[in-house]
Parts: C-alpha cells; structure tokens; sequence
C-alpha cells in the first residue's frame, strides 16, 4: 500500500501495479514556469461550464479551456468543448514535451483551479474519442496541489504524489483502464494552479 505524499526524482518511474507512470519534478525551471503560468492565466479565455455528476448538474468547480491542431471535439462529463487553434506557446510545450515522450498529441485540455476550492472529482481519462491505452502528459503551474491516484479493484492501492510547478507526469499504457485519479479539494489557502493536458483526440 502507498499512501503517502511521494517525491520522486526527475524521470522516475512510479512503481504501480497496471500502470505506467513517469514524473519529471522540474521539467520546466521555476522561472520559466512562472512565465508560462503568467502568460496562460491572463491570456487563455477561460471558461466555466454545467456538469452533470450522479443526475446532479452543478457549475464545474475549476475554469477550463481546450487547444487543438484540428477542430475535432472532446467530451466529458457531459460536457462537449469545440477547440481553439493551438497557440505558439502551447506548440512549444508540446514540442519539449516530445522530448521525453514519443506520443503523437492533438489536443490540450486546461485546467485552472482558482484556490482550494476548485478541484477535479475521482475520474479516468477515458472518454471513446482518446482511444484504447490513451497517453496523458499532465504539466503542473502555480501552486502545488496533491494528485491522488487509487487502483479500482485492488482498494490498498493508493498514491498521493505532490505536483509541483513546472513538474510534468506521464500516465500511460494501462493506467487510465486501471487506477482513478483526482485533484481534491483543500481548506488550506493555496494559491492559483493551471493544468495543462495533453492528449491525442482519435
């Protein structure tokens, strides 16, 4: 059982059970991750949408925005967001980030969680449209949040790994089919977070 707050190395691989999970702790300096947060937060038009949870619909508790280098869209919880064209910046990352991972990206989901407040509930990237074994590269900026993951079956399974800013995780090969993740809700004063993932829309 892992249940405790991990700090890997840069290019570690998480030792989890069904999955494959790498962690680059400073994948961007802090300087440059403080620039790129800046940039995203006051140049990305934001948006807060309905979702519907359990029957239940509610404001979705965090601002989000979709880029892409098609017009394809992508669906959630209900929620269906039509793409903006992919910005030199956002072109950027994707190309470093191809660096340490071979996956061919199209689309990048992000997320921007206000304070503690916002959060993002137990769920898979799993939606139809990313495909079987789906590869998610998942840049952190701003604040540090704890990331939680869980096994779905084997309930002794769990990790909370603190991401830190300018860290990027990888999840792939059969993590999404196997183990939930989250971003919860914290009563500590935190500080704004934006999200990048990146993802390929089949």
């Amino acid at each position: 059982m892992i249940d405790s707050e991990l700090l890997p190395k840069d290019g570690d691989i998480l030792k989890l059970n069904d999955a494959e999970i790498s962690y680059f702790e400073s994948f961007f300096t802090a300087r440059e991750a403080q620039a790129i947060f800046n940039q995203l937060l006051h140049e990305t038009p934001w948006q807060q949408d309905p979702i519907t949870v359990f029957g239940k619909t509610y404001q979705q508790p965090r601002l989000t925005a979709l880029y892409a280098n098609n017009t394809k869209p992508y669906t959630y919880s209900g929620i269906t967001m039509q793409p903006k064209e992919m910005t030199p910046l956002l072109r950027e990352i994707q190309n470093k980030i191809k660096l340490v991972c071979e996956a061919s990206f199209t689309t990048v989901l992000l997320n921007l969680y206000r304070d503690g407040k916002d959060s993002n509930g137990w769920h898979a990237d799993n939606e139809k449209e990313l495909g079987k074994n789906p590869i998610i590269a998942s840049l952190s900026l701003g604040e540090n949040r704890l990331f939680h993951l869980k096994h779905r079956r084997n309930k002794e399974d769990r990790l909370k790994l603190l991401l830190k800013s300018g860290s990027l995780l990888i999840m792939g090969g059969a993590t999404q089919e196997h183990w939930l993740h989250q971003i919860s809700k914290t009563a500590k004063p935190v500080k704004p977070r934006i999200n990048l993932t990146f993802r390929k829309i089949l």
